[in-house]
This record gives structure tokens, sequence and C-alpha cells, in this order.
């Protein structure tokens, strides 16, 4: 089990490396990345600021509760801070487990947790050259999908 607020790019392969085991039948990988449009607005980037140390604290304890509702699961996750452009990883979430369903369900739970817990916030950036804080537990906004 491992968590980490970090300040460079999320290496994806290394987290999978480190979940990975022979006795591991599936591995469910969350990556969250940076968007070009949220709530019909185009943005060029995001922001994410933390509480780094309250934030490390409550996501390490959110990975150990995960691990201890899902046994056998081995679990990584990384939340990225600072600015990133769109298309970049600002979190990953490294799930394995015996069985699919425990590794979904962990993944799951860790990723919902992390929003409604962890104190890091993001700011959205948009073309006009405005910028927003986004209430990371507020429901998505509907937008029309091609």
């Amino acid at each position: 089990m491992r968590a980490a607020i970090v300040t460079q790019p999320i290496d994806v392969a290394t987290l999978l490396a480190e979940v990975a085991a022979l006795g591991h039948g599936a591995t469910s990988l969350f990556v969250g990345t940076v968007r070009d449009t949220h709530a019909g607005r185009h943005v060029t980037g995001m922001e994410y600021k933390a509480y780094e140390a309250m934030a490390l604290h409550e996501l390490t304890a959110v990975v150990a509760e995960a691990e201890a509702t899902f046994p056998g699961t081995q679990i990584v996750c990384e939340h990225r801070v600072g600015e990133l452009t769109l298309g970049e990883a600002s979190v990953v979430i490294a799930v394995a487990h015996a069985h699919r369903a425990s590794a979904f369900d962990a993944c799951r739970f860790v990723i919902e947790e992390l929003k409604r817990r962890v104190p890091i916030w993001k700011r959205e950036h948009y073309v006009d050259g405005t910028r927003a804080w986004i209430d990371p537990t507020a429901p998505a906004p509907r937008e029309a999908h091609a």
C-alpha cells in the first residue's frame, strides 16, 4: 500500500508495477486527467492545491480503509498538485487483487472517498482568461456528448 501527493508527472507504468504479483489475476486502473471542457466552458489547464500534510494523512487513511474493506487488494495512489495542462494525469489509482470484482470495487472506493475527504482543491483555467475553484464533491454537470 502506498499513497503520495506529488508535484511531478505521474508514471502510470510504475504504479502498475508496484501492485503486480503472480497471485493477482485482476488489476484495475483509474487515471483522472485534465479535460478541455467543464460545464460548457473551454478549459486550458488546471491548478491543484493541497494542505499537503493533511492530504497525505487522509489519502493514506483512504487507501488503508480500502485494503481493509477489500482484503487481498494491493493499492497504490498518487495525486498530483501544481499546474497541469490538458491531458495530464491528476490522480492515478492502481488496484490489484486475485479477482476483478474486488479490484474494481476497491478502485471506486478510493476515488470516491478521495474526492469526498482529501483536502485537495482544483482551480480551472478558462480560454477567456478567467479561473474558478471547482467543488470536487459536486455532481458532474451534464454535457453534450458527440
